[in-house]
């Protein structure tokens, strides 16, 4: 340590920035995690952002927690490693290519090329990262950029691969179907996020169709907006707790029937009883009420025959029941054609219906669906469908239908419901071990690991991992005509298995130790089975959540390197992402550990909520309400940028993003900060002081001194509790009303006086020591939130960075002196209510005031009077001597006594003395007018006596009075308070240093209380004026500093000397 600099003014941004270049040059954060190379490891993962994406203040939000509780735990000693990562496949990737390049479908892209493709996503995913660099640097979240793991990397797409052989020879990999959004001019299956890229709103034919039952004469009537997918119906679901009737057709339709369809009269037809009077457009008669358990397992007659083999299937159209039936539109039946729906599809699956195509990859129907439909496109054929149902007497109603319907973002046509295939991991398997694991991550908040995320993973299905795509992470399966299969895990296993197809005889292109793991050049080895049979690769790239739910062992490139660096960095400690992450990153993660290490990833997780617009709205560039991080970094600075973050709100709540909060931090909390440690400093650099130079032991220090230490020792202990139990919102709250209004309002203002005797002296050097200690111990609290301001003000007072200090231990902690303290406060709050309650001026003295029932705080009397601006402050037993006591009359039973001689005694009792007469009635010798008054005929109540005002301090039964009695030895005072308020303002505002005198010049107008030398001479002596002026009465010059003092105008000018 040493004499620290003056301070000097707070310049945020410049501050920030030059800090940054220092932290650069100094390698402080490569100091951080080495300096703590022996201690516990806390391992903190990455989640991966894609770098050919702008960074948003979203990011900023999550970095800052991230950043925030590594930095923390670093302080605590712990081994805080920060390998960065960058997630480089994936659709956002193939999207920006395909828009830039024009390559609009498929096979636009494999006629440009699929390796020329992807050497385009390759260079496209790091379009921003000088972006992401920067405002990772700018708001000093402290990460290893420069050795991140990058998912498109040999070494991390064979960790991948090794993982994926794991999940297959462990039985858990297999290939079925998944019913996805497919666009059949571009031949591409689209994922949700490309799906809303394209939504219109369209007018479609929706049809009610009926369905013959077989061995009855009824038809069960059911729904749909798709009459495309009706030659490919194989069953009917309805809900097994719905109430259906069978209703009979007593009338042919009238005049009003409109479009295709109709019914017999005495036809029967079977619907939803909640949906009938909606749905039936003929007079009808209900004949019977049943619920839908009844009606499964009752077959009915194919729509078209032959469209779908039945198999051998046992259930195939037949009534089956569904759950997720509902009566909120249709008829409460619902058609059911499997390969053209999820629901569709899975309940398929489970009843063990054909899983058959009706219509091709093209988007028409396959030769052998019907006559009039074979190889037409799907959406030109509702006419056709539902003239063919028309004919055979199958159409009730056909009725257009209004709806928001996904286009492809490509070619603007209407996107299909289609069964692909595909390859899915077999979460079900694991369900349980999943529920297991997920019960031991501690989540924060802890709703998240058991509602939102809990209730995924107790319906979770099988993940379907493979992806209709081109650049990303390929599935390493290969397959021969007769369906075996072989999953390469690694690039030494694909060379062996090359080489030993090259020995059948096929002729492989190399395959040396570097090869590119991407399509397309593993596409173009031919591998073969044991009995030689030719292989190829399932021309598929996997989810690009599975990268980046690899990324607990991939950075290490496990376990092909060091084994025992994956060792030490599993399971990891703290995982931070946004709310949106519980069914993408979150999960991926526990999926992947628990399928191939049977193990937990992460043992807490932190889910962040959105953040929003000052008004609540979700941000977007329509809107215009999108916020830049960088217009807050360059004003105000990424400390009140992060601070700001951080105590809006608990972390899991919505984030409401106010500019105007950001500036408001600023001023209240980091300018406040900023004063209390230039106070010190320039004192400090003034006076030479050393903390090392001189001893001053706590327990010797004034008990101002120790109160401020006990006190942020208090918050110290509370900060940490609630950083161990995710509140970091509430610890930076309290810490913030410590320093606003403990240190600065409080402790700070009440000692300016001591650091300005030039003499040192035993007072003046426990105030020094004091601000040293707790501006020093403040800077490591805040550090790990808002890193910047408090590195410069620690490397001033210690010549160490904040970021290379330990985590502070409380100590020093007197509560009792705390609740001294505290109640001095409140009496000083008390003093200025009752001055406000008078209209009595602050600056205006008392000549005495009274402390009723107070004990323990006679050393704090000094203090409080100068709070309450009371020249005598006394200690008083007796309340009563400044209290009189007022009688009233209690209408309602004087009253009811008196009648019609009420008057009589209201009279006598206002010209009575209250003393006299409350004492006479309380000893029954009060009689007015004839009456005798008794206590209940009264209201008493207590009142100060004239001249003195009083008022109980909060949470104590401690009352001050004060004499409000005004004197001209006091008006003189309250003036020159006022005056010297007005100077030291401008003395600010010319930015004088402390120590420079001035010269002052005084005039007041006449009606001001005569200013007495003593007080003049006062004014002289605080404000550092070499020559001094006063002019009573005189007429000041134009360009003089006025005020006025009860309506009394008072003017003065001050020069620099």
């Amino acid at each position: 340590m040493a004499v620290p600099n003056a301070a000097g003014d707070l310049d945020p941004v410049a501050l920030e920035e030059s800090l940054i270049s220092t932290w650069q040059e100094e390698d402080t954060f490569g100091q951080q995690v080495n300096s703590r190379k022996d201690g516990k490891p806390f391992i903190f993962l990455e989640g991966p952002p894609t770098a050919n994406g702008k960074p948003g203040i979203h990011h900023v939000v999550a970095r800052t927690y991230k950043d925030l509780v590594c930095r923390w735990k670093a302080m605590e000693g712990h081994f805080v490693e920060r390998k960065g990562g960058w997630d480089t496949h994936g659709l956002p990737v193939e999207i920006e290519v395909q828009k830039r390049l024009d390559l609009m479908s498929n096979e636009a892209i494999e006629a440009f090329g699929m390796a020329e493709f992807n050497e385009e996503c390759r260079n496209s995913v790091w379009t921003y990262e000088q972006a992401w660099r920067e405002m990772t640097e700018r708001m000093a979240f402290w990460v290893d950029l420069d050795d991140p793991y990058v998912t498109l990397h040999n070494d991390y797409v064979e960790s991948c691969w090794w993982a994926l052989k794991q999940m297959f020879d462990k039985d858990l990999l297999f290939r079925g179907h998944k019913v996805l959004p497919y666009c059949p001019q571009t031949g591409t299956s689209y994922s949700s996020h490309e799906v809303a890229l394209g939504y219109k709103e369209v007018v479609e034919p929706s049809v009610y169709v009926k369905f013959k039952l077989v061995d009855d004469d009824a038809s069960v009537l059911a729904w749909t907006t798709t009459p495309w997918t009706l030659p490919g119906n194989v069953g009917l679901a309805v809900g097994p707790d719905v109430t259906y009737v069978r209703v009979r057709i007593d009338q042919p339709a009238g005049e009003n029937w409109e479009g295709r369809g109709g019914a017999n009269v005495g036809e029967e037809v079977i619907l939803a009883k909640d949906l009938f009077k909606e749905v039936i457009r003929h007079h009808a008669t209900i004949l019977e009420e049943f619920p839908g358990s009844d009606l499964v397992g009752k077959a009915y007659e194919p729509l078209f025959p032959g469209a779908v083999e039945r198999g051998d299937s046992q259930t195939a159209w037949t009534v089956l029941e569904a759950d997720w039936v509902t009566t909120t539109d249709g008829t409460g039946v619902v058609h059911t054609a499997v390969m053209y729906g999820e629901d569709d599809y899975n309940l398929g699956m489970e009843v063990g219906l054909p899983a058959q195509h009706t219509v091709g990859m093209d988007g028409a129907f396959l030769s052998g669906t019907h006559s009039e439909l074979d190889g037409r496109y799907v959406k030109e054929c509702d006419d056709t469908i539902m003239d063919i149902l028309m004919k055979s007497n199958l159409l009730y109603r056909e009725k257009e239908y209004a709806h928001e319907y996904p286009h492809c973002w490509r070619t603007d046509h209407p996107l299909l419901y289609y069964a692909m295939d595909s390859w899915f991991v077999r979460m079900t398997a694991v369900k349980e071990r999943l529920l297991e694991f997920n019960d031991q991550v501690e989540w924060a908040p802890d709703w998240v690991g058991e509602g939102r995320f809990g209730e995924w993973l107790r319906n979770v299905k099988d993940w379907a991992i493979s992806r209709e795509r081109y650049w990303g992470t390929p599935l390493p399966v290969w397959r021969s005509a007769s369906g075996e299969m072989k999953c390469v895990g690694s690039i030494a296993e694909l060379q062996e298995e090359v080489a030993k197809a090259n020995a059948a005889g096929h002729n492989n292109p190399d395959c040396p130790d570097d090869v590119d793991l991407h399509r397309p050049i593993v596409d173009d080895y031919v591998l073969v089975t044991d009995s030689g049979e030719v292989m190829h690769r399932e021309p598929f790239v996997m989810d690009c959540w599975f990268d980046s739910g690899c990324a607990s062992f991939a950075q290490w490139h496990h376990p092909f390197d060091d084994p025992e660096k994956f060792k030490n960095n599993f399971p990891i400690d703290y995982i931070c992402e946004g709310v949106d992450q519980t069914r993408g990153w979150f999960y991926t993660l526990l999926a992947v550990s628990t399928t191939v290490f049977d193990s937990i990833c992460y043992k807490r997780c932190l889910s962040l909520g959105l953040i929003l617009d000052a008004e609540g709205k979700k941000m977007s560039k329509s809107k215009g309400n999108i916020v830049d991080p960088w217009d807050h970094f360059n004003r105000e600075g990424a400390d009140a940028t992060r601070w700001y973050m951080v105590t809006a709100g608990a972390p899991w709540n919505p984030l409401k993003f106010d500019p105007n909060g950001v500036r408001e931090t600023y001023a209240k909390m980091f300018l406040t900060l900023w004063n209390c440690y230039k106070f010190h400093a320039d004192y400090a650099a003034l006076d030479n002081f050393d903390p090392e130079a001189s001893d001053c032991p706590v327990e010797s220090r004034p008990s101002l001194d120790r109160w401020i230490l006990s006190k942020l020792n208090s918050v110290a202990t509370d900060y940490h509790s609630q950083f161990e139990g995710w509140d970091f919102h509430k610890a930076c709250r309290d810490l913030e009303e410590f320093v606003v209004n403990d240190l600065s309002n409080w402790y700070v203002r009440r000692s300016r006086r001591r650091l300005w005797d030039e003499a040192d002296n035993a007072d003046k050097l426990a105030c020094q020591h004091t601000l040293h200690d707790v501006l020093t111990m403040l800077c490591r609290l805040i550090a790990p939130v808002s890193p910047f301001m408090v590195d410069v003000i620690h490397r001033n007072l210690t010549g160490e960075s904040v970021h290379l200090a330990d985590w502070p231990t409380p100590q020093h902690q007197d509560a009792e002196l705390e609740s001294r303290m505290q109640l001095v406060r409140n009496l000083a709050e008390a003093g200025r209510k009752v001055r406000v309650d008078n209209d009595h001026r602050q600056r205006l003295p008392c000549q005495t005031g009274w402390l009723v029932g107070a004990k323990g705080i006679d050393e704090f009397y000094p203090i409080l009077a100068e709070e309450i601006n009371v020249l005598d402050l006394q200690t008083e037993n007796d309340l009563d001597r400044f209290q009189r006591i007022e009688v009233a009359p209690n209408r309602k039973t004087l009253g009811r006594k008196c009648r019609q001689d009420l008057p009589k005694v209201m009279t006598a009792l206002s010209e009575a003395d209250p003393e006299a007469l409350w004492d006479d009635i309380q000893n029954g010798r009060c009689v007015i007018a004839g009456f005798e008054l008794e206590p209940v005929d009264v209201e008493v109540k207590r009142v100060e006596r004239e001249g003195f005002a009083a008022m109980t301090a909060e949470d104590s039964d401690v009352t001050l009075v004060l004499d409000m009695t005004v004197t001209d030895d006091l008006l003189s005072m309250g003036l020159a308070r006022e005056i010297i308020r007005r100077v030291q303002q401008k003395r600010k505002e010319l930015d004088l240093d402390v120590d420079a005198t001035i010269s002052l010049n005084v005039w007041l107008d006449e009606g001001n209380p005569e200013l007495l030398g003593s007080d003049w001479d006062h004014i002289v002596s605080e404000v550092r004026a070499k020559d001094a002026v006063l002019d009573q009465g005189g007429q000041a010059p134009v360009d003089a500093n006025s005020f006025d003092v009860d309506d009394y105008g008072i003017h003065f000018l001050v020069n620099n000397q």
